[in-house]
């Protein structure tokens, strides 16, 4: 666990850094390369989602079950932030939900472990940190009597 002066290092640097919407990987005589936040806020829900006791990205869960249904992905950006610093290194935010019964530090750290490895091997750039903000536990209890009523 990071000590309040680290923490507050990190904090006071990413107030620094600008959120952007494409990043530069490269140049070459051949042209351009550049990565919109959009392509690192899916590789980061991704793996995020693929650590077991990860419930959902957080936020409403019946407004962003139609955002889903329609294809929108403003659900991914309000539960995503992403900026770089002068280095090009990206800093991550990640809001979340968890399943019921896992421990939140065990499942944030795999799930920053996982960001940092998926970003970095696809996008070739560092992650300088990941951000993990568990907003609620998602119980999957479901009432027996809503059951029987739905097999009736």
């Amino acid at each position: 666990m990071k000590n309040t002066s680290d923490a507050a290092a990190d904090k006071k640097e990413a107030a620094a850094v600008k959120p952007v919407e494409t990043m530069m990987l490269g140049d070459s005589e051949l042209g351009d390369v550049k990565i919109h936040d959009g392509v690192i806020a899916t590789l980061t829900r991704r793996a995020a989602l693929g650590i077991e006791g990860v419930s959902r990205l957080a936020g409403n869960a019946l407004v962003d079950n139609l955002a889903e249904i329609v294809g929108s992905r403003r659900m991914q950006s309000r539960a995503i932030a992403i900026a770089v610093n002068e280095l090009n290194q990206i800093t991550i935010e990640i809001k979340l939900n968890l399943k019921i019964g896992y421990t939140i530090p065990d499942v944030a750290e795999k799930v920053q472990k996982a960001v940092i490895g998926d970003v970095e091997k696809v996008t070739g750039m560092t992650v300088k940190t990941v951000h993990v903000l568990i907003q609620d536990i998602d119980d999957d209890y479901v009432d027996d009597e809503e059951d029987e009523g739905e097999l009736e």
